[in-house]
Order: C-alpha cells, then structure tokens, then sequence
C-alpha cells in the first residue's frame, strides 16, 4: 500500500485514534528539550519564592514558558497585579502569529469556534512546529483531535515535571539548572529557523539577532519590541521588493 492510500485509509480512523498519534508525536527531540527547560524553569520558580501549587498552576494555566519566567520576574520587581498581567499578555502577543497560521490549518467547515479557542490555548512554540511539521500527513477532519494529543500531553507531563524538579531542585547544582534553561532560547531559534516557509522570516531572524543587543543599549526596556518591530519590518519590506523584482522579471 502507498502511502497516498494509508493515509486515505487513516481518514476512517477514529478521534482517539488520531489523539493517540498526537501524543506519540511529543516523543521526539523538541519535546525533550522542552522537558529539560521546565527543570531549568522549575528551580528559577523554587528560587524565587513560589509554593509548588504555585509553579504548576502557573505551568498549566500560562503555559508558554518565557511568559512564565516574565510573570517571576515581574512578581519578583514588586509590580502592581495589573501590571503583571499586562506584562504577562504583551509577552504572549507573540504567538498570535502562530495562532493565525495554526487556525486554518485545523478548521473545517464543521469546526465549532469554541474548539479553536480552546485548542489556542496548547499554542506554544514546541506544539506549534510539531504540529506544522506533520499536519501534511493528518487527514483534515482529524487535525483538531491529533492537536488536542500533542497539546494535552505536552502540558500535563510538564506540569509532572515541574512538580518532581521543585521537590529535588535543591539537590541539582545551580549551574546544571541554568543550563538547561537556557536550551529553550537555543531551540526556540533553531526551530523557528528550520520551520519557516519564506526566506524572509530567515532575514527577519538575522536582523533581530543583529539589531537587538543595540536597541538594548539605547532602548531598554523595549529592545525586545522594538528588535521585533524592526527586524519583521525590513523582511516585510524585503520580501516584497523581492517579489515584485522576480513578478516583473
């Protein structure tokens, strides 16, 4: 049989089926990198001062992981609960791109919103390019269930993970932690690197890697904005010049 024809056949397949598959699809080399930044993150939330109901809550609720470590640090400065929260959304803005490009993928025409809002929520970087990488091969009808997998999973065995490190987080040498949190910065750039569809999002990740540590030393407090601002909109810019030379060639 060719695989043209399984997958075919794997359009019969049950929800839980395809669920099953979007939990084995987090057995893989970025889910365990995002394991080992949760135990760098883990220690940081020991560090600081938070209970372990506090350190899982945040892990189930917030999710995405530098927007946790900003909601610490934000805590941490002695801001008002407003602020926090501010900081926290302004943080997570940053993946509503991935929602938008996410969103079609999953959607049929008997889709209800509530799921797509509800599935939003799993939007992180490591769910994303897992399930960016693989929906080719998921029948249509079965994307929002095999998300829902990669999803769940990834959250509910982190959430264990957090749990299990803060217990032990004394006994792991400050230096073993830091390291393993600061993969998480090395994978979110060499994943995002080998996902994106366009050379300009290439472009955009070179000038933002360039420009940002100057508009950390002229502007800080918004280097992270205004790197982003910049960098995205000289690819844009780029991206457009160079269609249009290719249109009237």
């Amino acid at each position: 049989m060719n695989e043209n024809a399984e997958i075919e056949s794997d359009a019969q397949g049950s929800v839980a089926t395809w669920y099953l598959r979007g939990v084995r699809r987090c057995v893989s080399i970025p889910g365990l990198v995002l394991i080992s930044a949760f135990i760098g993150f883990s220690g940081l939330a020991r560090e600081a001062g938070l209970t372990l109901s506090q350190a899982v809550f945040m892990t189930g609720v917030v999710w995405a992981l530098p927007a946790q470590v900003v909601l610490i640090g934000a805590v941490l400065a002695g801001n008002s609960l407003i602020a926090v929260a501010f900081a926290v959304a302004l943080s997570s803005v940053r993946l509503a791109p991935m929602v938008v490009a996410l969103t079609p993928e999953l959607r049929t025409p008997k889709t209800r919103k509530w799921v797509l809002y509800a599935l939003s929520h799993f939007v992180a970087i490591t769910s994303w390019v897992l399930a960016m990488e693989s929906f080719r091969k998921v029948p249509r009808a079965m994307r929002t269930a095999y998300y829902t997998g990669i999803g769940t999973t990834l959250v509910l065995v982190n959430m264990g993970v957090v749990a299990m490190v803060f217990l032990v987080a004394g006994k792991l040498p400050v230096q073993v932690t830091a390291a393993l949190f600061f993969l998480t910065p090395i994978y979110f750039l060499t994943s995002l690197w080998g996902s994106a569809r366009e050379r300009a999002g290439h472009v955009a990740m070179v000038l933002g890697l360039a420009c940002g540590p100057l508009f950390h030393i002229f502007l800080p407090g918004f280097d992270l904005l205004a790197a982003g601002l910049f960098a995205g909109g000289a690819s844009y810019l780029w991206h457009r010049a160079r269609v249009k030379r290719e249109t009237v060639g």
